[in-house]
């Protein structure tokens, strides 16, 4: 074969190869036109993927957001917002979410302007994701994910396990790219993460053993100051955080607010206790429905207790956690009701909150530990992560049977139910 005709097979065969991976829409965009994409929202009018937004299926995930979330905004955020302006004080500082999984949309909506927001769940972290035409075809996979997050305000555990793992868009980042572009929020720098031992922020490259993997966020809002979110799959029982970094890095961010609601209950039992005597400790304000702390862990000298909604026991999944003094104290200080449901009771008229307020005022502000990472993973569209530490589930969150009926029929006859009183507190 002449050089000629070796040349002209050389450039069919790469032209072949390349039509088979599809077009490379993806290479080049940056974060925030990928979660603004995947969020069905435009990107920017120059970035590689705009062509991408003509596909029919995006534009039917488009749809699908652009009527879901006008419902959620009316019913839920706008009223959550309005009741953080008219009840919270000092929300630029570091918020503490435990047990919250992707669910930034919620941590955002009381404290849009915190500096750092520090993250928990058991859900992996995943890959930075891309966007090409194969991510058209994974687009309804966001849609069934946060499905419940949008109708109940919170997720499904084990809905969230399934869901979640493998296969394209997997892990806990396209939801966190959604929420965080839906919040109206421009992401500017995405870096995969892990935590050893010491609590040292390294970048997650290389063996990965023994470490708690996660993913650091870098965003802003309008003109505002730079936020940093950061997300660990790690378990935050009491043997979990023994065998980790994670508070020692966490007591590195300083004091701040906590946010805790549809936490199973977890911290009412003692394998959690490490966890809630951090929360109490480095809180200067607490917003919570009654899964979160028990009522009994609050000392009456150290914190003023303000309830919100109406308090009816927890849901049947729930059984024993009831709390009768907690009931006794949202209808002595006639709690005001919620305008917008939050937690396993989502319904607004059942709803209930805790905004407990520390009576000494500790010292708030910029942590001085500054974490940068040497470099981000990547933010382009060919991202690969090494294989996350697969933390153990604690076995007290409770599954539901594999035969359970759909998810709001559930629900519903649940809170028709409630749990019985018992072994209270």
């Amino acid at each position: 074969m002449s050089l000629t005709n070796r040349i002209a097979a050389l450039v069919a065969g790469a032209v072949i190869a390349a039509a088979a991976q599809g077009p490379t829409f993806g290479q080049g965009a940056s974060p925030d036109d990928v979660a603004k994409f995947l969020a069905g929202m435009q990107p920017s009018e120059n970035s590689p993927i705009a062509g991408l937004t003509r596909n029919s299926g995006w534009q039917r995930h488009a749809r699908w957001f652009e009527s879901n979330w006008d419902t959620l905004e009316k019913r839920q955020l706008s009223r959550i917002r309005a009741w953080s302006e008219r009840n919270l004080k000092d929300r630029q500082n570091t918020l503490y979410y435990m047990f919250s999984g992707p669910d930034f949309l919620y941590a955002n909506a009381f404290y849009p302007s915190a500096n750092i927001y520090l993250m928990s769940g058991l859900e992996p972290v995943g890959a930075v994701p891309s966007a090409t035409e194969r991510t058209v075809g994974s687009l309804p996979r966001i849609q069934q994910s946060i499905g419940s997050s949008l109708r109940l305000s919170f997720f499904i555990t084990n809905h969230m396990r399934s869901q979640l793992t493998g296969g394209d868009l997997a892990g806990t980042l396209p939801i966190l790219y959604v929420y965080i572009a839906r919040s109206g929020k421009t992401i500017r720098e995405v870096s995969l993460v892990h935590l050893d031992k010491d609590g040292t922020l390294r970048p997650a490259n290389g063996a990965a053993r023994g470490m708690v993997p996660g993913v650091k966020i870098v965003m802003t809002s309008g003109n505002g100051p730079p936020q940093t979110l950061y997300y660990f799959r790690a378990d935050v029982s009491n043997g979990g955080l023994a065998s980790t970094g994670f508070l020692k890095f966490a007591s590195t961010l300083g004091n701040g607010n906590s946010l805790l609601k549809s936490a199973s209950y977890l911290m009412h039992s003692g394998n959690f206790t490490q966890i809630r005597d951090f929360v109490l400790q480095r809180s200067q304000q607490i917003v919570q429905d009654d899964s979160g702390i028990p009522l009994a862990s609050f000392r009456p000298e150290m914190w003023s207790l303000h309830p919100f909604g109406a308090y009816l026991g927890p849901i049947a999944v729930f059984p024993g956690r009831g709390q009768p003094r907690l009931g006794e104290l949202f209808k002595k200080a006639k709690a005001p009701p919620l305008e917008f449901g939050i937690g396993y009771r989502h319904r607004g008229h059942d709803s209930n909150l805790l905004f407990a307020v520390r009576k000494d005022h500790l010292r708030l502000g910029t942590p001085q530990a500054t974490h940068s990472v040497p470099a981000p993973t990547t933010t382009t569209a060919t991202s690969t992560s090494p294989p996350e530490p697969r933390p153990v589930p604690p076995a007290t969150i409770p599954d539901p049977p594999p035969a359970a009926p759909p998810l709001e029929q559930e629900l519903a006859a649940e809170e028709r139910a409630p749990a019985p009183a018992e072994r209270q507190e």
